[in-house]
């Protein structure tokens, strides 16, 4: 077996606005520790706020407004609004994250920032933080402009191999699951790994709409996100799907071939979650691990769910503490194999 593939196939189980007035004020005095109303267990979050750590457009912001919509809309926190604080692959949000007091606060977190703490030698990192659950797993999906020469995944492949820094690819920020896809494409075609970052012209960005814009513009030759992030356009025939990383065909994009079934030894998937900021109480973490529990039994989420094309794959409190530290060290072994990290 090749050794991409041994890590490939262990990777694919790992990776698998606000109320006004008096009814705010007191909002914000049960969400940091006041009296609960009538009828509230002690102990429980009438408001969180609720982070995407990247630009608007993308799987964060996706996520991020989705669980401020599920928690308010099914009625499970009274206030959750949800904002933005892009850059550097969430490692600007993470560092906000760090210096945060309001115990109530999700940020959501994921398979790039693990890549990005790495690749940016982030000085805060995600083990600093509170992880209170993963939610959701997602394929990854390799798009062309409907007007691109490469009719299948080995064409593009074959492309970058031979042209290197001739053909551009977009996707989420350096050392991401999108930039570690790309990566191993590349080694499984034979590219040395110590070759890879001289030969992959990888385009980073901090959202989804940018990556988007990107292809649409034919600025970029290729594109790799989540399939939620690109199916509107697949479908709607403004971009091409070449694969989906995941091993079986994706339900949003049920026709688009896997990677393996192009003949490349290569499966992924990317997850989301949500971390709170670090050195915050036990009481404090298990309130809003059962604000999260709640979240995922919510019907409103499922519909979500199904909506976005998210699979399931909620862990939480120490479950998500084991795998998240499993992920980190899976992650940085992936990138040395790609040569992105030493």
């Amino acid at each position: 077996m090749h050794p991409n593939t041994a890590r490939n196939t262990r990777t694919q189980s790992m990776f698998r606005i606000g109320l006004a007035g008096a009814a705010a004020l007191a909002l914000a005095a049960c969400s940091s520790g006041g009296t609960p109303a009538d009828g509230e267990a002690p102990g429980a979050i009438s408001a969180v706020n609720v982070i995407a750590p990247a630009d608007p457009g993308g799987g964060w912001d996706q996520t991020a407004r989705e669980i401020s919509r599920v928690l308010t809309e099914d009625g499970i926190v009274g206030s959750a609004p949800a904002s933005n604080i892009g850059g550097a692959g969430g490692t600007v949000g993470l560092a906000n994250l760090a210096t945060e007091t309001d115990p109530n606060t999700l940020m959501v977190t994921g398979s790039v920032m693990v890549g990005a703490v790495e690749t940016n030698a982030s000085d805060t990192r995600i083990e600093d933080m509170t992880p209170i659950a993963q939610l959701t797993e997602e394929p990854l999906v390799i798009v062309v402009p409907a007007d691109s020469p490469y009719e299948s995944l080995q064409d593009l492949v074959d492309a970058i191999v031979a042209e290197g820094q001739g053909v551009a690819v977009t996707g989420g920020s350096a050392g991401g699951i999108d930039h570690i896809l790309a990566g191993l494409l590349l080694t499984e075609a034979g590219v040395a790994p110590e070759e890879v970052p001289g030969t992959l012209n990888y385009v980073a960005n901090s959202g989804g709409g940018e990556a988007l814009t990107m292809l649409l513009g034919n600025t970029v030759q290729a594109g790799i996100s989540g399939v939620g992030e690109f199916s509107e356009s697949v479908l709607s025939g403004d971009l091409r799907a070449l694969a989906v990383s995941s091993a079986e065909p994706a339900e949003m994009l049920p026709d688009v071939p896997t990677i393996q079934d192009e003949g490349i030894d290569v499966t992924i998937t990317n997850w989301r979650g949500v971390i709170a900021p670090g050195g915050i109480s036990d009481e404090e973490r298990a309130a809003l691990i059962d604000l999260v529990t709640q979240l995922h039994d919510s019907t409103v989420w499922a519909d979500a769910l199904e909506q976005r094309g998210w699979t399931d794959a909620f862990l939480a409190g120490d479950d998500f503490d084991a795998f998240l530290t499993e992920d980190i060290t899976l992650t940085q072994e992936t990138l040395r194999t790609i040569g992105l990290i030493e």
